[in-house]
């Protein structure tokens, strides 16, 4: 399909989707802009079905998303999108809700062997044989009039993926694996994934220490940041980079003056009212609690022992995955192997159901040391050896 109108109107927006809505399917893109503020800027909007495509651009004077919005809410539609962990924290944030139903291409992908973060080029190459031209991938969405290559570049990520979706239906359908993508699936529904606590920030970050005065002032600055980020709308790091608000957690200065002086810091904080703001924040920190401060890293925990049994899960699980064309990041997450490594058996989720069949029972058969290795002809050779 090369032809696509460009939607400017709540009218033809209107039409469009009363079309679309009696559609099996949608899929669906989006193109925004980050880089110099917090909150993405959306510059256009692409859909498609298997007899129709358009680009809708939300910076039209005269248009209105409403249409679109009940659209991706209409349970009888199914949203087909690529890597769509943005496109959807775009929509929850423009209407409190991810659209559903859904279905990510690039998750069907880790279960029909194109590999853990499979690029939309390399899965349309790969389902449809189309060579996709990338050259207007790094464009300026938001200026306007746009150019007639960005339009041309920007219906790509909508026309192929309705057309490369049903063929990978068709695959999962054959193979038996779209359960295996329940609970992934149902992680991008979850409205939490795309709802940001500043008072749990400070996790994401490199943590300095374990003391828990340290940590305590870490996590006050990291949530202040995080407010004044959002209300002054710049990225996080663009206000404080995570390293300076580190040196002040471990070095808190005595007066605001003194900030003037902390390397990462305008000079002018050392006066001004948001330098007040950070140095109220610092005087105000109560230490962490003991019990929300992380405990160390669970391989040192492990001990040595543990700690190669766990590398062998890790080359376990890539012969497994190898073999039946999946992504090991589908199958089992590191901290569960080092779980199962470290003696726990309860809550892991690759104890039961598909994960169990195709990956689990060798995994606890090594552990428990019915499983051996070997090298027969060139290539490595599993064998259930008896109870230990």
């Amino acid at each position: 399909m090369s032809e696509y109108v460009l939607i400017t109107t709540t009218e033809d927006l209107s039409a469009l989707c009363a079309r679309l809505a009696r559609q099996p399917f949608v899929a669906l893109d989006t193109e925004f802009m980050r880089e110099n503020s917090y909150y993405p800027d959306l510059c256009l909007i692409q859909v498609a079905s298997t007899e129709e495509a358009a680009i809708i651009d939300p910076k039209a004077p005269r248009l209105s998303l409403e249409p679109l919005f009940t659209l991706l809410h209409n349970e009888e539609v199914l949203k087909v999108v690529h890597a769509g962990g943005q496109d959807l924290e775009i929509f929850h944030g423009l209407t409190g809700r991810v659209p559903a139903p859904l279905f990510d291409t690039q998750i069907a992908g880790m279960a029909l062997g194109y590999g853990e973060q499979v690029g939309y080029q390399q899965l349309i190459e790969q389902t449809l044989g189309v060579h996709l031209n990338k050259g207007a991938r790094f464009t300026d969405w938001s200026r306007r009039p746009l150019e007639q290559r960005q339009l041309d570049y920007a219906i790509g990520d909508v026309t192929y993926l309705a057309q490369a979706f049903p063929k990978l239906l068709d695959r999962l359908k054959a193979t038996g694996r779209g359960e295996w993508l329940d609970e992934e699936m149902a992680r991008l529904l979850d409205p939490s994934s795309y709802t940001i606590d500043p008072e749990q920030v400070w996790r994401r970050m490199k943590l300095p220490n374990r003391n828990a005065e340290v940590l305590g002032r870490l996590k006050a600055l990291a949530a202040w940041r995080e407010r004044e980020a959002q209300t002054k709308n710049l990225p996080r790091n663009r206000l404080v980079k995570d390293e300076t608000l580190t040196d002040l957690a471990l070095h808190p200065p005595r007066d605001q003056g003194a900030l003037a002086r902390v390397r990462g810091l305008p000079s002018s904080w050392g006066g001004n009212e948001i330098g007040a703001r950070l140095l109220a924040v610092l005087a105000n920190a109560e230490p962490m609690p003991k019990d929300e401060i992380p405990t160390r890293e669970r391989m040192t925990a492990l001990g040595r022992q543990a700690s190669l049994i766990a590398d062998l899960l890790k080359l376990l699980l890539k012969i497994r995955c190898e073999e039946s064309g999946i992504a090991p990041k589908l199958v089992c997450r590191a901290d569960e192997l080092e779980a199962l490594a470290g003696g726990q058996r309860e809550g892991l989720a690759i104890l039961s159901g598909w994960r169990f069949e195709h990956f689990g029972k060798d995994a606890l058969a090594m552990v428990e040391g019915r499983l051996a290795f070997s090298v027969r002809d060139g290539r490595l050779d599993l064998r259930e050896i008896g109870p230990a």
